[in-house]
């Protein structure tokens, strides 16, 4: 069995695939072009991929001859044409449930950055510019109390809202199945936290209106999806708007940010670490791993998308 492979893993995992089959790794540090996969991956039976990695579907009609497997090391399915994937039998396995504690984690450190100014206070005095304590110096939002929206109710969500009532935060919430209704939840949430899954129903579903509507002082974190927030408003929503701050760790562009928030002091951004602990990484990287052995020794396929 040929297995591609399109960035590096640890060694351990490398070890693993090769014990089943033959790899190929290009050695490269950026993530491939459509082109790059169009060249180098026809031929291989098995692909570990990554959200970067363009998986359209004219890379697909290209490996489809030999690949039956695209294992993605990432919970979302962003980067590949899944319609594409079932039309050629490519069976895509993805990494459930393994990054929950880790972004949870992390949502809560944008929400205490963002709440108290810990970027912007960070930055203070690193300038210089410290010369006296002061009653009202670099004061912010306290969570106890305070009102926390959850937008989106899965896995991450939960664990979100775990951690915030040992915070003594106030927490109510929407999702597709319960809770309140999303423009009760965007008008009254003191922080409104993003986990939803991003389809064609939630692009831009905090647009210019809904983040104009946002309760007074309050303030935006989202560790989900880039596309479901509408980039182009939030530096107006901070300017003119209800917003007090924001905390982004997912872009519409990524790696690209718009320039409007980029010297703000009111927003904190992140590159996409939402996972990015030691011990989660290499397991949402192991998990892949597991769905080429599988397809290598004829088993049934852990971890594999829904369709």
């Amino acid at each position: 069995m040929r297995i591609y492979v399109s960035r590096g893993l640890p060694a351990d995992l490398m070890t693993r695939l090769r014990a089943a089959g033959n790899v190929t790794c290009p050695d490269r540090a950026a993530p491939p072009t459509e082109a790059d996969l169009l060249n180098e991956l026809p031929g291989h039976d098995a692909a570990v991929v990554q959200l970067t990695d363009p998986m359209s579907a004219a890379v697909l009609e290209a490996a489809a001859p030999t690949l039956r497997l695209a294992a993605q090391i990432a919970v979302g399915l962003d980067n590949i044409d899944e319609l594409a994937a079932a039309r050629h039998g490519v069976a895509v396995t993805h990494t459930p449930g393994v990054l929950t504690d880790a972004t949870a984690d992390l949502t809560m450190a944008l929400m205490l950055a963002a709440c108290r100014r810990v970027v912007e206070a960070d930055r203070f005095v690193r300038a210089g510019r410290w010369d006296v304590w002061s009653l009202d110096l670099m004061t912010g939002m306290e969570l106890r109390g305070a009102t926390l929206g959850i937008l989106g109710r899965g896995r991450i969500g939960r664990a979100v809202a775990h951690r915030a009532e040992a915070f003594g935060m106030r927490i109510q919430h929407t999702s597709r199945t319960s809770g309140i209704p999303l423009q009760e939840l965007i008008r009254t949430s003191d922080v409104l936290s993003i986990h939803a899954p991003l389809t064609t129903g939630t692009w831009h579903l905090i647009d210019q209106r809904a983040l104009m509507a946002m309760k007074p002082g309050s303030v935006l974190i989202n560790t989900a999806r880039g596309p479901l927030v509408d980039e182009l408003y939030i530096a107006e929503a901070l300017e003119t708007g209800p917003l007090r701050a924001v905390g982004l760790d997912v872009f519409e562009e990524e790696p690209r940010v718009h320039p409007s928030l980029l010297n703000r002091g009111d927003v904190v951004l992140l590159p996409h670490i939402g996972s990015a602990t030691d011990r989660t990484r290499h397991r949402m990287a192991s998990m892949a791993v597991e769905a080429v052995e599988a397809l290598a020794a004829g088993e049934p396929l852990p971890h594999r998308a829904p369709r």
